[in-house]
């Protein structure tokens, strides 16, 4: 949610800039805002409401503002309503306009996060003469940060370090002062922000694809750190003013996998890396035909000590965790509780000492599920992390971490990295059943070769899309879709639900198949789209009778199943069929058809696929 893109060095500043802003798009905005500086000059600072293009068109695509020294924000509302006058960047002087044109200002900054005590501190700045032109609480840390700057005559980290003191919440800071030409000061709690640093030049994101075709060597600014950059070098620095030294971390991808590579959206072109995705999250633990998870940290005398499996996550990496409950549980016999990220901080309830706490997350930066990581290791339990992105906060705090290998995934609608979050639960659950005993060196032979198999198998389903495609153009005019399934297959009908609702804005919801008679087959009527998931042999029959009971009361069948099992088109309308696999890993073929169901929904209906409204791809606030 939100972006920050900042740049200093030899060249033009803004064309940079819009192009990083640009990469970050995805993660959902309602306007933009740049301001440069042209050595001493003040900033001069643009904004516009909607999307990016929006402010290119208003700067000639950057060329009409001079300078080599800039920060840029796309912002998604939270305090103050989209507007042009709420945009960024903010301004320490006392604007009584929008905060546009060339700024006679000490402080000029960008923020993502949310001050929880803004209206606390709005109070002490007006009572010390400061006076505001936004709704935003990003206008009031800025005018903070002049404040103690000039109070105290101290220097712009020590202004930075008291505001951030002083201040309660989650943010990402880029701040230019008038006073210090070509450079820029960031800070961080709890939002994520890196910096990357080449020969002459410097810049600053909220991820790794706005900065992608200028560097791969990136600084990971902690927690409470604070950050001086300069053309070509950032010094770090921690809240007391002492400097921090850090190594550069070399981003793996390439500029190239954050692009669309001819495909028409990237939801389509990330369905179709699932199988890489998929491979190469395998190959990092399984070698030569054993499990090695020696990069993940955990060992079998660990493992041997967990009586307990807690699981926090948001979104589809919940969803992720439902099936690893199934899994875990038949695996290794430990208890396992799925909890959604955003009410697992807040429980209070009784946590086993002995537990283990995984934490599912794509960016490694969800506000909820890092807040879970940090309660579990405020009491004592032992922390997993699942991640995607290298030296995220969730992967840095956690005690111990397993890295996805999806590669950048741009899509709102994640898809291949939910993918390999799967696949990575399955290795886990592979690698705690034979430490403790429960999975024997035969039967981890058997579903490591089924795990090997899975890519195949997704493409495979992929090349029979036009036969989904027709059906999705059927579906246009459907308000109501419902899915159902038993235990793995309830799991999967979760994420389809959720796939087909954020991006083709159909409601639909996912039942267990045995709760269908406690009230939701009420809301069956004539011509309902019921899409009942089979993938399970012991619960085949029970779930093709609530499909049949369904189509009783006027629902329109799809099924979903497994070559062999034709039986179900003599009660669906329309039936799917994936390819056999081990049952534990049904779920990661099931989900490919469904991803695409509500991909060519989307489409017909003419959707903003990767896109959709009022969501962003990382939620890093609450």
């Amino acid at each position: 949610m939100c972006g920050i893109v900042g740049y200093t060095g030899g060249q033009q500043a803004a064309p940079v800039l819009l192009k990083g802003l640009e990469k970050l798009e995805y993660r959902g905005y309602d306007s933009a805002g740049l301001a440069v500086r042209d050595g001493e000059r003040p900033a001069e600072v643009v904004k516009a409401t909607g999307k990016l293009i929006n402010l290119a068109e208003m700067t000639d695509e950057g060329r009409a503002i001079a300078g080599t020294c800039g920060i840029g924000h796309t912002r998604w509302a939270t305090h103050g309503a989209p507007s042009k006058v709420n945009a960024h960047p903010h301004v320490s002087g006392n604007c009584s306009g929008s905060g546009s044109g060339t700024v006679e200002s000490g402080v000029t900054g960008v923020h993502n996060g949310i001050i929880e005590n803004y209206q606390e501190l709005h109070e002490k700045l007006e009572r010390n003469g400061y006076s505001f032109y936004s709704e935003t609480d990003t206008e009031v840390v800025i005018k903070l940060v002049d404040y103690y700057y000039k109070k105290y005559q101290v220097g712009p980290i020590d202004a930075i370090a008291k505001t951030m003191v002083r201040v309660r919440g989650s943010y990402a800071l880029a701040l230019m002062f008038q006073d210090y030409p070509g450079e820029i000061y960031v800070a961080r709690k709890d939002s994520p922000m890196i910096i990357g640093v080449t020969e002459g030049e410097t810049f600053v994101a909220s991820d790794v694809p706005a900065i992608l075709n200028y560097t791969r060597n990136v600084y990971y600014i902690g927690n409470l750190e604070m950050g001086r950059l300069t053309p070509g070098q950032a010094v770090f620095y921690d809240l007391n003013g002492d400097v921090v030294e850090k190594e550069p971390t070399e981003i793996k991808w390439d500029a190239e996998a954050a692009e669309k590579g001819g495909f028409e959206h990237f939801m389509m072109k990330e369905i179709y890396e699932q199988p890489k995705a998929v491979r190469d999250t395998v190959n990092s633990v399984v070698q030569d035909g054993a499990l090695d998870f020696s990069a993940v940290g955990l060992t079998d005398e660990e493992i041997c000590g967990y009586s307990q499996i807690y699981i926090a996550a948001c979104g589809s990496a919940y969803h992720v965790g439902l099936v690893a409950q199934y899994v875990l549980e038949d695996m290794t016999q430990i208890p396992v509780r799925v909890e959604l990220a955003s009410e697992f901080r807040y429980r209070h309830m009784r946590l086993d000492p002995k537990a283990l706490v995984i934490v599912i997350s794509q960016s490694g930066e969800t506000a909820d599920s890092l807040a879970a990581l940090r309660a579990a290791k405020d009491a004592g339990l032992a922390t997993l992390a699942i991640v995607n992105v290298v030296g995220s906060s969730i992967a840095r705090e956690a005690d111990k971490v397993f890295y996805t290998l999806a590669g950048p995934e741009i899509s709102v609608a994640t898809t291949k990295a939910y993918s390999a979050q799967l696949v990575a639960t399955y290795l886990i659950a592979m690698k705690m059943g034979q430490a403790r005993g429960t999975v024997t060196e035969q039967r981890l032979q058997e579903m490591i070769k089924a795990l090997e198999e899975l890519p195949e198998k997704i493409e495979r389903i992929l090349e029979e899309k036009e036969r989904i495609q027709w059906f999705a153009s059927k579906l246009v005019n459907d308000s109501n879709v419902f899915f159902i399934g038993r235990g793995l297959d309830f799991a999967i009908s979760m994420e389809g639900s959720l796939k087909m609702k954020e991006i083709s804005y159909i409601h639909s919801e996912a039942y267990a198949a045995g709760e269908l008679k406690h009230g939701t087959i009420s809301l069956i009527e004539d011509g309902t789209l019921v899409i009942g998931v089979l993938t399970q042999n012991d619960l085949f029959e029970k779930t093709v009778s609530n499909m049949v009971e369904c189509q009783s009361r006027g629902a329109y069948l799809m099924g979903l199943t497994n070559y062999g099992n034709y039986n179900v088109e003599e009660t669906a309308d329309f039936t799917v069929y994936i390819p056999k696999t081990e049952q534990y890993f049904t779920p990661s073929l099931a989900v490919v058809p469904l991803q695409l169901l509500g991909y060519y929904l989307s489409v017909s209906k003419g959707l903003d696929v990767d896109k959709p409204r009022n969501l962003a791809k990382s939620v890093t606030v609450e």
